[in-house]
């Protein structure tokens, strides 16, 4: 049997919309991604800056525990 997947974390959850194009048209990476945690928004036009976005925003991201989780805050 497979060892089940590591879970999805909720903190690296992103939405993306792509603009409508006309059928048969190439794909154009035009549109809007959100990061659903933290509602860091921002709009791109081309994949490298929907790239950089989600980079930045993982990278400012804690880094999980050893038990697999998220450090809590220090004012927790």
């Amino acid at each position: 049997m497979p060892p089940l997947p590591l879970p999805l974390p909720t903190n690296r959850a992103f939405v993306v919309q792509l603009r409508t194009q006309p059928p048969g048209a190439p794909l154009v990476w035009d549109g809007r991604v959100e990061h659903v945690v933290s509602g860091q928004m921002t709009h791109f036009y081309s994949l490298e800056e929907l790239v950089a976005f989600i980079s930045r925003v993982l990278a400012s991201m804690p880094a999980p525990s050893a038990r697999g989780g998220h450090d809590a805050p220090a004012d927790a």
